[in-house]
């Protein structure tokens, strides 16, 4: 089995007294993308800092690409790319400024920055400073800066945070594909929605703690309940009838409103990763 490009174990950060990070454990594997799903201030983004040598942990182990991210090695960090929420580009300089210097911190000669820029919707303004970028091109801006070197470990920290959903698909699928390239990617989110749609596994992270980690369909199948929605035709209105698929009598119950003449629809439902959250932690993912 591939060895892990992430290996955490009994990870701690505190500020001051306030514990925000209480010992995890998870591994992410080349070519996985892990979820890390989580309100504000439950640990997320300490994590990231941790794992791309901003903060040094205060117990135990983590190592990116076999590498103890406590050492700070220059070898590491040509391997990895990172997106954080906090936007440190340079303003005066064009995009494809801002990406040929980036990448000529990594030795990279003759970087394909117009390439990346096309695959973050930017290619046209590739010679605009970005002091003239828009919260979310500034917010592309960031992911482009974090493929410039073909990372072999990707750290996003809320990725698509201020962009349309139609950009907001797009770099999802940009993300998919470095995943298939190889990568390993760490994703951090608040967003159930892009946590389902891209994470192979999903860890739940709660006060500086995991509270679950396993994939998406796992967690729905052991915390979520299945049922079917019908709605039918009642006089002028419509009513809606919730089914658990897994009781007693439920099948009978379905065929009879399957047959009804007055069946408007049928569709399946499924717990939500953050009803699924609410219900380990007593909070919302916005919370």
């Amino acid at each position: 089995m591939t060895e892990p490009a992430i290996q955490v174990e009994g990870l701690r950060y505190s500020y001051g007294d306030l514990e925000a990070v209480k010992g995890i454990d998870f591994d992410v594997r080349p070519g996985e993308i892990l979820g890390f799903l989580g309100p504000n201030g439950a640990g997320k983004s300490t994590t990231i800092k941790m794992l791309t040598g901003q903060l040094t942990p205060r117990g135990g182990v983590a190592r990116v690409l076999g590498i103890d991210v406590a050492t700070d090695d220059p070898e590491l960090q040509a391997r990895i790319g990172v997106c954080f929420e906090e936007k440190n580009l340079y303003l005066n300089m064009s995009a494809k400024e801002n990406l040929d210097f980036f990448a000529s911190l990594f030795g990279i000669k003759d970087a394909d920055a117009e390439g990346v820029l096309r695959r973050v919707g930017l290619a046209d303004r590739a010679k605009d400073r970005v002091k003239t970028f828009s919260k979310g091109m500034r917010q592309r801006m960031m992911i482009s800066r974090a493929f410039i070197n073909k990372p072999d470990v990707l750290f996003l920290d809320e990725p698509t945070d201020g962009l349309d959903p139609v950009t907001s698909a797009s770099i999802r699928k940009t993300i998919k594909e470095e995943a298939e390239r190889g990568a390993a990617v760490l994703l951090t989110t608040h967003d159930m929605f892009e946590a389902d749609e891209l994470s192979d596994r999903v860890a739940f992270i709660n006060e500086g703690e995991i509270v679950a980690l396993d994939s998406a369909e796992n967690l729905k199948l052991k915390y979520g309940t299945r049922s079917v929605k019908v709605r039918l035709r009642d006089g002028d209105g419509v009513r809606e009838e919730v089914l658990p698929l897994d009781g007693d009598g439920s099948s009978d119950k379905l065929a009879e409103l399957a047959a009804s003449p007055d069946l408007l629809t049928i569709h399946t439902e499924e717990a939500t990763l953050e009803q699924i959250f609410i219900q380990l932690t007593g909070r919302g993912l916005e919370g």
